[in-house]
């Protein structure tokens, strides 16, 4: 045999074991730690997979995801943030505030990519918006600052009614900043705010009950997992009460609530996924600053304005970014 060939032949051989140790490697995992139910969360955890792809990654080939689902019950995400640690996953997800902060006290040292409605620096998540530092950055929706800007469409859509009421969840810890920012507002404007507390579904029906009977203007939902799970029972008993709601997602428009103002919560589960990826590529979580929004949607649902009697203002209408007949 030529001295060539031995070569060529030598170098084959050595090649392929180093190939295929390569593709028993196993895939990177990603954990993700949600508050709600996987049946809620299905759009949005489709948004999330949308933005891992957009960066390489597809679960089954080449990555694998580890769900773990709170089902409403915030008191189990410690158990599972550390669940996730002792795999241990590549990177985590931690969807909502209650999950964030599960994922941070679990560990100091996988990377962690949130998705929080509030101030993530007021949290405690982050030291900086724009140089998070340490393992953990993510998306914010600032949830807790449009408070102000519902009252005063809730207002405008009842200018004649002096007390409104706002629902929230305790368990969550942005509850008392939504309701300290919808306060400061309601004061401004010289309104009563009525605050319901609600943890379980089986609060809701007499909280709706409190608020019809103190003839509220209107109701504005707080952000909250626990909402958006109960977001038609929360839709049957606002008609049920004749009580207009204000939301604070599109979806609850969509699905007969009268009004939503906020941020696409799609797109924020689909910002987490690029970060995500970025994260698996490299990218320390210290050198991605903290997404912010840039837009905000106003929806209204004629048809359950009508069924409620409600005729719209022009204003309001014309401001809309999308109208639901």
């Amino acid at each position: 045999m030529r001295r060539r060939e031995f070569i060529a032949l030598g170098s084959a051989a050595m090649a392929w074991p180093l190939a295929a140790r390569a593709q028993q490697l196993p895939a990177p995992v990603i954990g993700f730690l949600s508050s709600g139910s996987a049946e809620a969360r299905a759009a949005l955890t489709a948004a999330f997979r949308r933005g891992l792809s957009e960066t390489g990654y597809i679960e089954g080939q080449n990555i694998a995801i580890e769900f773990r689902w709170a089902e409403d019950r915030y008191d189990r995400l410690p158990t599972l943030a550390a669940d996730l640690v002792r795999i241990p996953v590549s990177v985590m997800a931690a969807m909502t505030l209650p999950g964030a902060l599960a994922a941070k006290a679990a560990t100091a040292t996988i990377p962690i990519v949130f998705f929080s409605g509030g101030d993530p620096v007021e949290e405690g998540l982050v030291p900086s918006l724009s140089r998070p530092n340490a393992n953990v950055t993510g998306v914010s929706l600032f949830i807790n600052r449009l408070g102000a800007k519902r009252l005063e469409l809730m207002h405008e859509l009842a200018p004649g009614v002096g007390a409104f009421g706002f629902l929230v969840n305790p368990e969550n810890q942005n509850a008392a900043a939504q309701v300290r920012d919808a306060q400061e507002a309601a004061r401004g404007l010289g309104l009563a705010i009525y605050v319901v507390n609600a943890t379980r579904e089986a609060d809701l029906p007499a909280g709706f009950a409190m608020l019809a009977k103190q003839r509220v203007g209107g109701l504005i939902v707080g952000a909250d997992p626990f909402f958006r799970s109960s977001r038609n029972g929360l839709i049957a008993l606002a008609a049920k009460q004749r009580i207009p709601a204000l939301y604070y997602d599109r979806e609850y428009a969509a699905d007969g609530g009268l009004i939503s103002y906020g941020n696409r919560l799609d797109e924020a589960y689909h910002d987490v996924g690029v970060y995500i990826g970025k994260i698996l590529k490299g990218t320390k979580p210290a050198e991605l600053p903290v997404v912010q929004p840039t837009k905000f949607e106003l929806v209204i649902n004629l048809k359950t304005a009508k069924a409620l009697g409600l005729a719209i203002p022009a204003t309001l209408l014309a401001r809309a970014d999308e109208v639901i007949e």
